[in-house]
């Protein structure tokens, strides 16, 4: 790795700018770390010195450059592209993004967000994900490995080291790591996360994502013993498990990115009881099965009573994508003792409708989990027919408003 100036970058970029000698996929990929690690000083050099670019990230958060030439890519929308009129989307589960980088979306730029090197690495701190895959697929291909290189960063263990050889050029930017604003639990998520939390037994291991419904299901969990960690991120309620001594303290916490305070990012800094690997190892549905008494729990925009979810498009517009929903909702259901479940509002605040419906006309995200857990109760899903699905559904999950409009769809369709 070659530390320059940020006003040296172009130099080294010139060649990008040329259409002539651009491959036959158009201009050039730029990939760059997502959710709240993305290089934002960097990359919007990088996008001021080349005209036309692809922009590749996951989840990506508001502060992206967006202007004619640009096109943002992904296969997860964040705030950050989801008003972009400029948007492909790749529907792919998670776990195979990697893959992508060697196929259909092969990057000629990456633009990762590190620690100081320490012993001739640097860690990738609170996103690893899909950057190892993206760094090894532009090396292959002959192309630029970027580094910013923050002094705020933690350093993290596992597949977030990252050799100092592997990254071409530094560029020294000491800046705070940005943290979600919390969302406060109310009684509707409390109510979700009492229901989810009294399924969870000793023992058990944990996926799950951010808000206030996963906060409320692990604020809990407190009294639980022998927890254990095995997701594709996590936040502030895994540190809270940790001091509350519910984690078992032999077992490394898995994860393959982070979305949390700055207390959260101090605790994980050069902390061997975090382990950061990359999402093919995390979201590979064997590997979660391999857990004892797996227990995903992931939520939804609406389920349908053939429990069918939609999670990922909102009016036929997507809004966020299929993420590691699918990898873990399977590999959850082959864990011995695992279990998936499905945690959402009965009724959605905001459009004022039932977030449970007859039959979902968007594209499904997922189907057939263990439970449907809403503020109403739980439905249990998996293993009974297809009626007693609906009926479950109709009595224990949908709010009362709706029910009997609910029984007379599910006498449409058969379902009674």
């Amino acid at each position: 790795m070659k530390l320059i100036a940020l006003a040296d970058l172009a130099t080294h970029l010139g060649h990008y700018s040329d259409p002539t000698k651009w491959e036959a996929d158009g201009p050039p990929r730029v990939v760059v770390s997502g959710n709240i690690a993305t290089p934002h000083v960097v990359l919007a050099a990088v996008a001021e010195q080349l005209p036309h670019i692809t922009l590749h990230a996951l989840n990506a958060q508001a502060g992206l450059p967006d202007r004619p030439g640009i096109t943002m890519e992904t296969c997860f929308v964040g705030p950050g592209m989801r008003k972009s009129s400029a948007l492909t989307y790749i529907p792919a589960r998670l776990s195979m993004v990697p893959q992508l980088f060697k196929a259909t979306c092969p990057p000629d730029i990456v633009i990762v967000h590190t620690s100081q090197p320490v012993g001739g690495k640097v860690s990738l701190g609170v996103e690893v994900n899909v950057l190892p895959a993206a760094i090894e697929a532009a090396r292959a291909r002959g192309g630029t490995v970027i580094a910013q290189v923050n002094p705020q960063m933690p350093y993290t263990f596992g597949d977030s080291e990252i050799s100092v050889g592997d990254i071409d050029f530094g560029i020294d930017v000491d800046a705070v790591l940005p943290s979600p604003q919390s969302v406060p639990i109310d009684d509707v998520s409390r109510a979700i996360g009492n229901r989810v939390a009294h399924r969870v037994a000793d023992g058990s291991t944990l996926q799950l994502g951010i808000g206030a419904v996963p906060d409320a299901v692990l604020a809990s969990l407190e009294a639980r013993r022998g927890l254990r960690i095995w997701s594709e991120m996590f936040s502030d309620g895994v540190l809270e498990l940790e001091r509350a001594g519910a984690l078992d303290s032999a077992t490394p916490l898995v994860s393959s990115f982070l979305f949390g305070s700055q207390e959260l990012y101090a605790w994980v800094d050069r902390n061997p009881r975090v382990t950061m690997l990359r999402t093919e190892k995390t979201n590979e549905p064997a590997n979660i099965a391999a857990n004892p008494a797996m227990t995903s729990v992931n939520t939804a925009l609406e389920v349908d009573l053939y429990a069918q979810a939609n999670a990922a498009r909102v009016g036929g517009r997507i809004y966020s994508g299929f993420g590691g929903q699918t990898d873990f909702i399977v590999g959850a259901l082959h864990s011995q003792g695992g279990q998936a479940i499905l945690a959402l509002r009965s009724w959605h605040p905001r459009a004022d409708v039932s977030t449970i419906v007859p039959l979902i006309d968007e594209p499904v995200t997922s189907f057939q989990a263990t439970a449907i857990i809403t503020d109403q109760g739980t439905a249990p899903i998996w293993g009974y027919s297809q009626q007693a699905q609906a009926r479950h559904l109709i009595e224990q999950a949908a709010d009362p408003r709706v029910r009997e409009e609910l029984w007379e769809e599910a006498r449409a369709l058969n379902l009674t």
